[in-house]
């Protein structure tokens, strides 16, 4: 049997992104899923499921995204591959399917079974940690397990600060943090603690030297929880950074 060339699938998905057409996209990874299958390639066939799990997610598809994500776990399973460090990175988006869609104590096993792959499979700096530990401890806010949750959001910076790019992803745990504390203390209670993370995200964006697509893709994605916050005019502002990258590349 043959293998699909699943790099020209990704550059493809990358510019039904880059144009916001995301029906397209589901269309193209819902074909060349198909032709995987049809050809018994069942290697592409988990990187297609990944990507179609992740647009449902971000499409707010819940029917579409769990059936995605059963489909993944049984092919992994049929496969034999459940203490694979690919297998690893398929927990994760499940997990995270499973958190978006209010279903957190489905999610945390998930979570688990990658940080035994990963434990396993990587150093203790991986950068890949640090992004386990981010989603996991927003997995265990939503169950209001806090003490927990900090406790893994300290260990992601305590990684992510020392890797290339890895401001931001502190940036965004801080960020992570302040909606935490929000949620555990009350709006009125947690207002001084609140802008003490926010503050030093705003930092990190500000200083961040290297004004790139990653940037830019970092910017949009926070904006929101800046305005959220009240912080508006930084909102815009992150957002008008993200768009001049955007129009210079």
């Amino acid at each position: 049997m043959g293998r699909i060339s699943t790099q020209r699938v990704l550059d493809k998905l990358d510019d039904y992104f880059s144009r916001n057409d995301y029906d397209g996209a589901e269309r193209h990874l819902l074909y060349w899923l198909e032709e995987a299958k049809a050809i018994a390639d069942r290697h592409s066939a988990i990187l297609l499921l990944n990507e179609l799990a992740g647009l449902y997610r971000k499409l707010s598809k819940e029917e579409k995204a769990l059936e995605t994500v059963a489909d993944l776990l049984a092919l992994i399973k049929e496969m034999g591959i459940e203490n694979n460090i690919g297998a690893g990175t398929s927990f994760i988006n499940c997990a995270t399917v499973y958190k978006a869609f209010g279903k957190a104590e489905k999610a945390l096993p998930l979570f688990e079974k990658a940080k035994s792959i990963y434990e396993k499979e990587l150093s203790a700096d991986d950068k890949r940690f640090g992004g386990l530990f981010n989603n996991t401890a927003l997995a265990l806010v939503d169950l209001e397990r806090y003490d927990e949750a900090y406790e893994l959001y300290e260990k992601a910076i305590g990684i992510m600060k020392n890797a290339d790019d890895g401001d931001l992803e502190v940036a965004i745990t801080y960020l992570n943090i302040a909606s935490a504390k929000e949620a555990q203390l009350g709006a009125v209670e947690s207002e001084e603690t609140v802008r003490d993370y926010i503050e030093k995200s705003m930092k990190i964006f500000d200083e961040h030297e290297n004004r790139d697509g990653y940037y830019a893709f970092v910017c949009e994605k926070c904006a929101s929880v800046f305005g959220y916050f009240g912080y508006f005019l930084y909102e815009k502002d992150l957002e008008k950074r993200a768009r001049d990258i955007y129009e210079r590349s």
